[in-house]
């Protein structure tokens, strides 16, 4: 990976939607040689998807919590992201080092589903106890580190 596709993929973090025109002017080359440059970082896996960016209190999922749930003794982390996965309402999952065994991301639309929605995570099978810390204000998400500011790292072609 090079300058050229890094700067690729900033960009196109930053507008998933930007033409090759656009893309091209940006890194100096051809349309045609960023249509295929895209294709590659597509391909290989470095670009492995496009989505829009919504704002959850414009869809009515205004209420955001960031759940750490600790399995029990005999909880299995593999059982315990299926019951996550399961529900619509986990947003993002990670599977974390410490006290906790994962850290999910919650979008609900009141407190009254945020209830509801804890003791369902509790009755994951393994679940032994949660903790849960609600988001008052979002200052800034999602948003994307460069990957030219890392030019200096290594990455594999």
């Amino acid at each position: 990976m090079d300058l050229v596709d890094r700067q690729l993929i900033d960009a196109l973090r930053a507008d998933g939607r930007a033409s090759y025109a656009e893309l091209a002017r940006l890194v100096g080359l051809s349309s045609s040689a960023v249509h295929e440059r895209v294709g590659k970082l597509e391909s290989s896996g470095v670009i492995t998807a496009y989505r829009a960016v919504v704002a959850p209190s414009a869809i009515g999922v205004g209420v955001t919590a960031l759940v750490g749930i600790a399995p029990g003794e005999n909880g299995r982390d593999e059982v315990i992201a299926a019951g996550l996965e399961a529900m619509p309402e986990v947003e993002s999952c990670y599977s974390v080092a410490g006290d906790d065994a994962f850290i999910v991301t919650l979008r609900v639309s009141s407190v009254d589903e945020l209830h509801a929605c804890l003791g369902q995570l509790r009755g994951i099978d393994g679940v032994a106890r949660t903790r849960t810390t609600v988001v008052l204000a979002t200052r800034f998400e999602g948003r994307p580190a460069s990957v030219v500011a890392r030019a200096g790292t290594d990455i594999a072609d």
